[in-house]
């Protein structure tokens, strides 16, 4: 288990920012893990998965551990549902992959995410009305102080929208090792009502649509709009969608009626983010080299040799520039490092 020095992040961040890790170890099982828990617990770590929810401003002045346990198993099943386990350090859209090869219907709205396995919880990813805690069964993770194995089922994870324990209280007190989905295998509670979804299955003369139908579909309109940061740097959505109360909502709507917006509840309504930085002005508009990308407002990206401070600073300006226009808050949807 050889720890590297100085060691440059630029290929394990999607923004591919270029700053490096003072230390840097890739973790390859739960008991290789365990084992560098119990010489390195008391260091300064940064836990690293696919890197797609982090932008980086500074080089990392901490131990690096990056999580790379691999595998997928089927851990229990009956004639509807099955239960899968995915190790931390597999990649996203390959779970998603291996689900709709299976039949196991449940995520394939959240088809294209980047990331890796290990970080859906923390983050409760979603897209197109969909949600991991939809179809979260537990996850397996591991304290980093004690080195104990801990088991968190939906109900302990807190999950709220791109929220959950591991982002309040546990923050930074565990490392997740590996994910359990609750997947159907017959008789799919497909969604198709949210976003474009519909219009691309119409579009591609598809009336009974399948589990694949719609991931193709969810492929097809994310790649319309969000750039491949195998080309273009950038960590999808960099804000969340603001939820705001009914009051503000009222003030909000009646100032600007040809708003989008999503009723919650009878209290609170959320406004997409990119239509609020849009009408700012700021889709398409570039920076040097960070900028917003041109087919989604939601999306800041690195057009090749801009720091993470320079994208930070962009993003404090659209925050800024939102609120003095809106009087609406938006947060960022990324970890700040």
């Amino acid at each position: 288990m050889k720890i590297e020095e100085n060691f440059s992040l630029k290929d394990y961040n999607t923004f591919g920012i270029a700053c490096k890790a003072s230390q840097f170890i890739s973790v390859k099982d739960s008991a290789q893990l365990v084992a560098i828990l119990k010489n390195h617990a008391q260091n300064n770590l940064l836990i690293l998965g696919g890197g797609s929810n982090m932008l980086l401003t500074q080089d990392v002045q901490a131990l690096v551990l990056h999580i790379a346990l691999k595998g997928i198993s089927i851990v229990a099943e009956t004639n509807d549902h099955v239960i899968i386990e995915a190790m931390a350090g597999e990649n996203w859209h390959d779970l998603v992959t291996y689900c709709i090869s299976n039949n196991f219907g449940g995520i394939e709205n959240l088809s294209l995410i980047p990331g890796n396995v290990g970080t859906a919880p923390v983050q409760n990813i979603g897209a197109y009305g969909v949600e991991l805690q939809d179809v979260f069964h537990a996850c397996k993770a591991i304290h980093i102080k004690t080195q104990q194995e801990h088991i968190f089922t939906k109900e302990a994870c807190k999950f709220g929208y791109r929220d959950s324990i591991f982002k309040q209280e546990a923050k930074g007190a565990f490392i997740i090792t590996s994910v359990q989905l609750k997947l159907t295998k017959k008789n799919h509670l497909l969604k198709t009502s949210y976003g474009a979804i519909a219009q691309k299955l119409e579009e591609n003369n598809i009336k009974n649509p399948t589990i694949k139908n719609i991931s193709d579909a969810v492929i097809q309109i994310r790649q319309s709009k969000l750039p491949d940061p195998k080309i273009l740097g950038n960590s999808g959505s960099f804000f969340k969608n603001p939820i705001i109360s009914k009051a503000q909502f009222s003030t909000f709507i009646e100032n600007h009626p040809d708003a989008p917006f999503y009723k919650i509840s009878d209290a609170e309504y959320k406004i997409p983010a990119g239509w609020l930085i849009e009408k700012c002005g700021f889709k398409g508009a570039r920076f040097g080299d960070a900028g917003v990308h041109k087919n989604q407002a939601l999306v800041l990206v690195n057009y090749g040799n801009a720091t993470g401070k320079q994208i930070w600073e962009l993003a404090e300006k659209i925050r800024d520039t939102v609120y003095n226009t809106f009087q609406i808050k938006i947060m960022p949807e990324v970890n700040i490092i």
